[in-house]
């Protein structure tokens, strides 16, 4: 017996509405990864009063949560429907730096990565010299990590404004450098290794006007070399130093 290519009706409608259901959600996916959010609010790694009495739990509270929380909102809202969906955010960073007509995108974009980045570099019983490989890296592009520190003190005293202290990998040897207001290394082909914001929120509850006692307190008693050496190990291993 012929079986019946015909399909019977009800069922067509059933199949139709499910086209239509399958159509419609793959929309909305799309659509939800075109505007999904490309920054993300991370948290402490640590208490808010983990820093203390280097860095208090106001100062931290008001940072992460007031300041850098405000950063990652806003460069959500500028990135909306500008189909950056695919895009990491130090893509988006490259491709905004630079271009005057997403200032604004870029600043918030930067600053949420700068600030996102720094709160790692900090841990509770930190600072100290490093050791290991990172040590001798310091050593010999600065001589001595006494030279280095004296460097990274002296670059984040004559910084003019806010910004950034940065010790970071430029090709073969380590440099320090500082950026202002929310410019950020990655936007210049350099490698981040280590940040300390030097903006006044960053400090001025607990220091006032001292930055030099601030980013010495952070040297001495809050680096997470553990994380900085990660970074320089990740590099070599990538070969972005290269």
């Amino acid at each position: 017996m012929t079986r019946s290519n015909r399909i019977h009706k009800p069922f067509k409608a059933r199949f139709a509405l499910l086209s239509i259901c399958a159509a419609a959600v793959l929309f909305m996916v799309h659509c939800s990864g075109a505007d999904a959010p490309v920054f993300v609010q991370e948290p402490l790694p640590y208490p808010q009063d983990a820093l203390a009495p280097f860095i208090s739990a106001d100062t931290m509270r008001l940072h992460h949560e007031a300041h850098y929380g405000g950063y990652v909102k806003k460069a959500n809202q500028l990135a909306k429907g500008g189909r950056f969906g695919g895009n990491g955010p130090e893509d988006l960073i490259r491709a905004m730096a630079g271009d005057p007509g997403r200032k604004a995108l870029f600043n918030n974009a930067a600053q949420a990565w700068n600030h996102g980045f720094f709160f790692k570099c900090l841990k509770p019983e930190g600072g100290g010299a490093p050791q290991g490989i990172l040590a001798e890296r310091i050593n010999a592009s600065f001589g001595s990590f006494a030279r280095f520190k004296n460097a990274f003190l002296s670059a984040a005293d004559a910084h003019f404004g806010s910004g950034w202290v940065w010790l970071v990998q430029d090709g073969e040897n380590l440099a320090v450098m500082t950026t202002a207001d929310a410019d950020t290394p990655i936007a210049h082909g350099l490698v981040p290794l280590l940040a300390v914001d030097i903006w006044e929120h960053a400090y001025y509850l607990d220091y006032q006007n001292r930055r030099g006692d601030y980013v010495r307190s952070v040297l001495d008693y809050l680096v997470n070399w553990d994380f900085v050496a990660g970074k320089l190990k990740n590099t070599q291993e990538s070969g972005a130093g290269n």
